[in-house]
């Protein structure tokens, strides 16, 4: 199995001392900056969290496009897209377009998304579930999915005004990437939602945060739930092969300021265990020290084994330099415990 390394960014932005990030400027540029430096290096994607009503980054196309356009080979993706939100049609748009610019290059990471900081948010975009038909918030993201997928695959999702044609027959959205119906994932956060990724055709975005909890570690939770994907997609009959993400925090403490900034951080050593909207949460734990101590316990990480794409969240408010930094100790001493060959960093 390839094995792929990627950055993934929450954007954050906060104007207070320290910050290398004061605005929502410096987020978006220092994340183009930042995919660049990551493609000179060698790594293999670069993707972006999506956030609503928050100093984080929100509207993820017109970034994926600049990020496109400053690079050539690097995949741009998205870690996720919470669907509730989105118009399927304008996206369907918006996405080509970007996959366009990236001659193929998206990986569109969506889901239902995570505990948020609005109150009922999709609704103030004019989206809300329909409750009197018994639909929740996750059956919301699904619809919005399914009409997104169609509309990328060419489906006609409009009639023609025989007015203007002379006929009415079905509009398909324009443009149109081919391909990239193939290169979306599903961020889920449990086993039954990785089933259900895996029957829809649908790449695994293996959740930061498992929405269910067995007692047995992270890493463990996450690679049962990376088998139950893989055999439901075997059983689909998919004819192509399937993709699996998963996110961790890696902070190799490298230089001074590695260990100004992250040393004795033994709390985010072990998994944390949280109620979230009313269900059992388990979060992954951090993974800080000595790099040859971390490439040890990645090497026995059965969902790090498991995935074909390791997604590293990084710490984006200390700035471009610090993180391009940061994923180059991750890619020449601790990726290749988990097969990742740095073969583009021999030139470096």
């Amino acid at each position: 199995m390839h094995k792929s390394i990627g950055f993934l960014s929450f954007g954050h932005w906060q104007p207070v001392p320290g910050s290398r990030t004061q605005t929502a400027a410096d987020a978006l540029l220092q994340s183009i900056d930042l995919a660049q430096a990551a493609e000179d290096l060698g790594i293999d994607g670069a993707y972006v969290r999506v956030h609503h009503f928050a100093r984080q980054l929100a509207s993820p196309f017109p970034l994926l496009a600049a990020m496109a356009a400053r690079t050539s080979r690097i995949e741009i993706g998205t870690a996720v897209i919470d669907m509730r939100y989105e118009n399927p049609l304008a996206m369907a748009e918006n996405a080509a377009a970007a996959d366009l610019i990236a001659a193929g290059r998206l990986q569109l990471g969506v889901s239902r998304g995570s505990p948020e900081t609005a109150f009922r948010g999709a609704e103030s975009f004019g989206y809300r579930a329909d409750t009197e038909a018994g639909e929740t918030d996750a059956d919301l993201a699904r619809r919005h999915t399914e009409l997104f997928r169609a509309a990328i695959s060419g489906a006609g999702v409009a009639v023609s005004d025989p007015r203007m044609t002379g006929q009415s027959v079905p509009l398909a959205i324009q443009p149109q990437s081919p391909g990239l119906a193939d290169r979306i994932w599903w961020g889920s956060g449990t086993r039954q939602t990785a089933v259900w990724a895996a029957e829809q055709g649908m790449n695994l975005q293996s959740s930061t945060l498992l929405s269910e909890d067995t007692g047995v570690p992270f890493g463990d939770l996450q690679a049962e739930q990376i088998a139950l994907y893989r055999e439901a997609w075997k059983a689909a009959g998919h004819e192509r092969e399937a993709r699996v993400s998963v996110s961790r925090s890696i902070i190799p403490l490298v230089s001074d300021l590695d260990r100004a900034y992250f040393g004795g951080r033994a709390s985010d050593a072990y998994d944390q265990v949280a109620t979230l909207e009313g269900v059992t949460a388990r979060f992954g734990k951090s993974y800080t020290g000595e790099p040859d101590a971390i490439a040890e316990e990645l090497r026995n990480d059965a969902a790090v084994q498991a995935a074909d794409t390791v997604l590293l969240t990084v710490p984006n408010q200390l700035g471009v330099d610090y993180n391009a930094a940061l994923l180059e100790n991750i890619a020449r001493h601790v990726a290749p415990a988990w097969g990742w060959s740095p073969l583009a960093l021999t030139a470096h």
